[in-house]
């Protein structure tokens, strides 16, 4: 059996314990003791103690002019009044004396008279110590608390929980030496633009000499702008893993905090320590979390602290101090909601876009992702990355760790295509509900529903390419389609209406072919209804409402007051309208004129429950349209044959693989979401339908 190297982990010693401790142990004895109990009395009722026998032994101190005399076990009820056990152990009493002299006569006389034998002590000392630390005991724990609680409030004692340090800076330094900082370049698959632009900041650091020669100066802030996954905070790490300077982590949630004027001073102090270490970097994650364009906060009115934190951040970044060899990293997906003030020059000066990955960039993540899986022969890199356009880096990542998790589910040594198809299908779509009952009539409406889908995607020219269909209920729809999303640098009004065409073909197969419509097109109808609005409110695709935009991306200039009259209200509404039943009567034509395809697509449906594009060319022939991917991988592969690199070449740049690598969505995000996927017969759907109805 192999040893075990691995070292037990060390406890920290905390010195706060240590008073903890001590606190509790002079609580323990003052509360607790169980000494002696001492009673007063005076000279007469000693001699009767004395005369009845009940002194065990006498203690004389000679300095106090008090004697201390203990007291016999048979007679502690009738001196004390009490049962022993409830009195304490050695139970005593005190007498003044006149004189020591004085109790010497005394005690002779009780030796004559009353056969007094009780051993005699005389102590010149006296337990005086004793006596006064019990008496100031309760004084002494107190001055500990207090004195405890002032270190705490000073911060001398360095916690992070100290009354007065709330408003120091929470930010975690990380440095070459630092463990967990191992993230390097190397580890950012794809995001070559973005990663250019911060090796340039790191290599200032490293070499500011190359730059200044020529007059240059250092930029002040860079901010990653992208949305959620797509690796803003990796890039930050990267950084720090390659940096040989100082870096400053927080977020920018850790600025609020319930006190007034604590995010201010946790700016001022974050500043201070940087200029410490300076030259440094610092890295402000969700700063949108303070950044806040000022007096739009939804909180109706603003909230003066988070402004007034702003302020500070902002004269920090560019006041008269001067923040030589600082320079300000930040991250959000909320760029449109930043004050104006942080974004201009002089603050953040570059806005570093890290967006969704394009198909070379997939290739690259899922390359970085597949290296600790255990996968066969089948995983084909550029499928994958073909499979999933839109994703982040983040949804790849949960790709990869789906499969696997699939695979190791069903015993299987590796991990398949199959297994990574699945989880794209699980990621999208939900789990599947197979064990969800449906009649044979309920299937079949679904069927038509989904092969209407099908059919116009095969017809349309720029309808997305269909990759497989199901009856088969995931998540809560009990019917998907699949499609790969054509990557357009940008969209044309053609274009976005044969979209529109192919969405609504479930709903027209069902009126063409069931004689009634149900409530499975819910979906369908909201991301129609959402593009329509967008062409004609935003894109000025109506013919009534030409080149017109009322759309506003910095989500500020209209508060709650709409941006065009009642009157260009009901032209929109007549165009959305008129624009949604042209494409509703276009698609009941294509799906009459294909109906036989249509009939023998539904069956297959219903026989296999899912289909694929092989079925549709057995059905339909080959499609008549070859998308924008495909030609695009076709031209890269033709020039790639025709100019092979060999290893003593380096690639040439061509203006068709550039236009290749620079694939990108277009860009709808702002204005509706369109997912590549139609979730038809969503069930929740279905029960506010009937509800409406």
């Amino acid at each position: 059996m192999a040893p075990n190297n691995r070292k037990m982990p060390q406890i920290k010693f905390n010195i706060y314990w240590l008073y903890t401790v001590i606190a509790l142990t002079l609580l323990g004895l003052y509360f607790f003791n169980d000494g002696s109990t001492a009673k007063e009395v005076n000279w007469t009722q000693f001699e009767n103690y004395v005369e009845d026998g009940s002194i065990d032994k006498i203690t004389v101190f000679r300095d106090k002019k008090v004697l201390e005399a203990s007291v016999k076990d048979s007679s502690i009820k009738t001196v004390f009044g009490k049962e022993p056990d409830k009195v304490g152990a050695d139970p005593k009493i005190m007498v003044n004396i006149p004189s020591v002299d004085a109790f010497a006569d005394a005690e002779k006389e009780w030796r004559a008279k009353y056969n007094f034998n009780v051993p005699v002590k005389y102590d010149d000392n006296g337990d005086i110590m004793t006596g006064i630390l019990w008496n100031i005991a309760p004084f002494i724990l107190f001055a500990l608390v207090w004195f405890f609680l002032m270190r705490r409030v000073s911060g001398g004692g360095g916690g992070g929980g100290n009354v007065f340090s709330v408003g120091k800076a929470k930010a975690q330094v990380f440095d070459k030496d630092t463990p967990g900082t191992r993230v390097t370049f190397k580890d950012v698959a794809g995001l070559s633009e973005a990663k250019e632009e911060i090796e340039e900041i790191v290599s200032f650091l490293k070499n500011p000499g190359k730059y200044t020669e020529l007059g240059g100066k250092i930029p002040k802030g860079a901010l990653l702008v992208g949305p959620p996954g797509t690796g803003k905070t990796l890039l930050a790490k990267a950084v720090a893993g390659e940096a040989n300077v100082p870096f400053f982590s927080i977020s920018g949630s850790d600025f609020v905090e319930m006190f007034v004027g604590v995010g201010a001073s946790r700016v001022r102090d974050l500043f201070r320590q940087a200029k410490e270490k300076s030259p440094c970097i610092i890295f402000i994650d969700e700063i949108d979390a303070v950044g806040r364009a000022r007096g739009k906060n939804p909180n109706m009115g603003g909230n003066d602290e988070r402004e007034n934190t702003l302020n500070q951040l902002l004269t920090e970044m560019d006041g008269f101090g001067s923040n030589s060899g600082v320079i300000i990293l930040a991250a959000t997906n909320r760029v449109d909601i930043l004050d104006k003030a942080l974004l201009r020059a002089g603050r953040f000066d570059r806005q570093i876009t890290v967006d969704l990955p394009e198909l070379n960039d997939r290739k690259e993540i899922f390359g970085v992702h597949l290296r600790p899986l255990k996968i066969d022969d089948s995983v084909d890199v550029d499928f994958l990355a073909r499979q999933t356009p839109g994703f982040s880096g983040a949804d790849i990542a949960n790709v990869c760790n789906e499969a696997a998790l699939i695979a190791a589910r069903r015993g299987k040594n590796f991990v398949t295509k199959q297994d990574f198809m699945d989880a794209v299908d699980r990621i999208i779509g939900g789990l599947e509900r197979k064990s969800k009952i449906a009649t044979v009539k309920e299937k079949k409406a679904i069927a038509i529903h989904e092969a209407g889908h099908a059919t116009l995607s095969w017809f349309l020219e720029y309808a997305n390419p269909l990759i497989k269909v199901t009856i088969v209920p995931r998540g809560k729809a009990l019917g998907a389609a699949w499609y790969i999303p054509e990557e357009r640098q940008i969209e044309t009004k053609e274009e976005m209406l044969d979209q529109m065409c192919a969405t609504l073909g479930g709903r027209a197969a069902e009126e063409v072919f069931l004689g009634h419509i149900s409530g499975g097109a819910g979906n369908d109808l909201e991301r129609v209804t959402k593009q329509a609005i967008m062409m004609v409110s935003y894109l000025g695709m109506s013919d009534k409402l030409p080149n017109i935009s009322y759309y506003d991306s910095s989500s500020s200039e209209y508060g709650f007051t709409k941006p065009y009259s009642d009157e260009t209200a009901r032209i929109i509404d007549s165009e959305v309208a008129a624009m949604i039943k042209e494409q509703y009567e276009r698609a009941k034509a294509l799906l009459i004129q294909y109906k036989d395809g249509h009939e023998k697509l539904t069956q297959k449906l219903i026989e296999k429950e899912v289909i694929y594009k092989d079925d549709l060319e057995e059905i339909f022939g080959p499609r008549a349209y070859i998308s924008r991917t495909d030609e695009i991988i076709s031209l890269s592969q033709t020039l790639e044959s025709n100019n092979p690199v060999t290893p003593d070449m380096k690639p040439t740049e061509d203006p068709e693989d550039k236009d290749f690598s620079e694939m990108t969505v277009f860009e709808t995000d702002k204005i509706a979401d369109l997912p590549p996927i139609d979730k038809d017969h969503d069930e929740s759907k279905q029960d506010s339908d009937k509800e409406h109805k």
